[in-house]
């Protein structure tokens, strides 16, 4: 790893050392190992842009939008361009390129999906760590039907490789969330 790289990751994870809630730096870490599981030889940018995923992310709280899908929306979209924002800083700041900075900021702010292949390396990355780590606490607290409806759309953002990460994966899960998981995977 540069000394360039060593200092951005280390900013971002100094960033996120200050969330009061205490998940961000734990977040963004098993982002960076979700990514070196995925891709063998991650490019600085992916690498620069899975660190930074949820920097910061206490800043904006999501009870300052409203309730409901249009306002999860509008806090999401605010949350990239926060992101992007703060990590366009820090990599100034490390002495990166402005083109790097862009297309690091390019891939926080979610443009790409399905066509740009480090922004779907990324997603499905993002997808991987919910389902290992998020998936189970969050579907404890759901109604099944809810957390079938936020897996059939989480497949949807991923790859053909990410699937297969996710399959592999999801043997590792509790009984009744692997039956959640097949439950939205055999239905439409």
């Amino acid at each position: 790893m540069n000394d360039r790289l060593t200092q951005a990751l280390c900013a971002i994870d100094a960033a996120n050392a200050s969330d009061p809630n205490n998940k961000e730096l734990t977040y963004s870490q098993r982002m960076t190992e979700g990514l070196f599981r995925l891709e063998k030889s991650p490019s600085e940018i992916l690498q620069l842009a899975a660190r930074a995923q949820h920097i910061r992310r206490w800043d904006i709280p999501r009870n300052t939008y409203p309730a409901g899908r249009i306002g999860y929306l509008q806090w999401r979209t605010a949350l990239y361009a926060h992101h992007a924002q703060i990590t366009g800083e820090i990599l100034q700041t490390a002495g990166y390129d402005p083109s790097t900075i862009q297309h690091v900021q390019h891939l926080l702010r979610k443009q790409g999906i399905k066509t740009d292949p480090e922004m779907q390396s990324l997603e499905d990355v993002i997808c991987l760590v919910f389902l290992q780590y998020e998936l189970t606490p969050f579907a404890q607290q759901q109604p099944a039907e809810k957390v079938i409806e936020i897996l059939r759309k989480t497949w949807k953002k991923m790859s053909a490789r990410g699937h297969a990460a996710a399959l592999a994966q999801v043997l590792s899960l509790p009984v009744e969330i692997q039956s959640l998981v097949q439950a939205a995977l055999s239905q439409p």
